[in-house]
């Protein structure tokens, strides 16, 4: 018998081990690497690294998909998780260790990867199909969070402390937090066939997934360079182009920002389960663009980092919300690590590319250009991508609903 529906905020706290894992790579990081001779563009390559391992979820989606239950690869994916970041803080910041430390970033973020798939189960099998926006919101909330509070509290901690002080008290929360998965019934993995006939099946589930048009456009949409938000993982180390001094910054990229992009993903899943998974998704990635924009023009002194890094943060939380949501529209109730995972990692791609282009970006030509660059390309995108869906919608090739067997009921609007 199916478990009763669990809360939608619970996954705020489910998703924050990975949340302050990636906060902690992508703010305290690059700060501390600049701090040590790094320059922008190898900090931004290494940075780049470690996310990139978003972009193989799918490889080990079906592990997740094919064995144990969620409670055990959650806590599998935590301990790892923990234990990778203690490790960090063992690694020498000098040039000479770049290549070990890009190696080590990137193993951190590939076992924070391991407690998001199963969150993310919960959130297709455990959340009522009517608050799946809501929930997306509080996922979001929760990553962002605690990208923050990674990241800034991460940041403090080694600058005020050390950095191996900073890394057992960032692994006593994310262990704090995953308690929270103890109020969750667990989804076991229920072995009805051969793990032959299992993978086969799930090949074929996948197949008709992708043949779908809707699934498809997502998919295409979705690696674009619209509301990517890469630039959260570069603005610590590009503080200092607005004369931002250190404790701004630990500041301002970690809890400020972190709790302004978590009000904006909640706000975003108000949004999308109002207006719509499509209106969010393209409407969010205008404002981003053109608060970016604005950031771009105004004047570099430190009152406008502050302001651009927590609008940009709130625009941020509202895109990564429309970015969920979407995914969820799509992929049904069967194989949802796999085809989540699948999903999330085409998503993680633009993240990727757009942080190590504005890492270029910025030796080359400064931080104005850096993000101008990023702004126009995500318009020209969401016109493209506009014109396309005014145009599925108008061959009733764009759904309203998905149904668990990857049926959809047709938007004759």
């Amino acid at each position: 018998m199916e478990a009763p529906y669990t809360k939608p905020f619970y996954m705020f706290f489910l998703i924050m081990p990975m949340g302050i894992s990636q906060g902690f790579v992508t703010v305290a990081l690059p700060f501390l690497l600049t701090r040590n001779g790094f320059p922008v563009a190898l900090t931004a390559g290494i940075v780049a690294i470690g996310i990139s391992a978003n972009l193989w979820r799918f490889v080990w989606g079906p592990i997740v998909d094919l064995s144990l239950s969620l409670h055990k690869w959650y806590w599998l994916g935590l301990l790892a998780c923990v234990a990778s970041l203690l490790i960090l803080s063992f690694i020498p910041f000098t040039l000479k260790d770049a290549p070990l430390l890009s190696a080590v970033v990137f193993v951190s973020q590939v076992t924070a990867t391991f407690t998001v798939l199963p969150v993310n189960g919960f959130m297709a099998k455990r959340i009522k199909e009517n608050r799946k926006g809501r929930a997306s919101g509080w996922y979001q909330a929760g990553s962002l969070a605690s990208t923050g509070l990674g990241g800034g509290a991460g940041l403090w901690l080694a600058t005020h402390y050390n950095l191996k002080l900073a890394s057992i008290v960032l692994g006593i929360a994310s262990l704090l937090f995953a308690m929270v998965i103890l109020l969750i019934k667990d989804i076991p993995h229920v072995k009805e066939q051969t793990l032959a006939q299992e993978i086969k099946g799930m090949g074929k589930d996948m197949l008709s997934m992708i043949k779908l048009p809707v699934a498809l456009f997502v998919m295409i949409l979705i690696v674009m360079p619209i509301g990517t938000g890469a630039m959260a993982n570069l603005w610590s180390a590009v503080a200092k182009d607005w004369n931002t001094d250190a404790d701004t910054v630990v500041l301002v990229t970690g809890l400020l920002c972190g709790g302004v992009s978590a009000i904006g993903c909640l706000a975003g899943g108000v949004i999308t389960d109002r207006w719509g998974v499509w209106n969010a998704y393209l409407g969010s990635g205008v404002v981003c663009a053109l608060v970016t924009i604005l950031i771009a023009v105004f004047p570099y002194y430190p009152a406008t980092y502050i302001v651009g890094v927590l609008a940009y943060g709130l625009c941020t939380g509202l895109m990564y919300t429309a970015f969920t949501a979407i995914i969820f529209f799509v992929i049904g109730k069967k194989n949802v690590a796999t085809k989540y995972s699948l999903m999330s990692s085409l998503g993680n791609l633009p993240v990727v590319y757009m942080t190590t282009f504005n890492g270029w970006t910025h030796d080359m030509f400064g931080s104005r250009y850096m993000l101008s660059a990023e702004a126009i390309a995500g318009l020209i995108f969401v016109i493209i991508f506009f014109l396309i869906l005014k145009r599925m919608r108008k061959n009733n090739l764009i759904p309203v609903v998905v149904e668990s067997n990857n049926q959809f009921v047709a938007d004759k609007n």
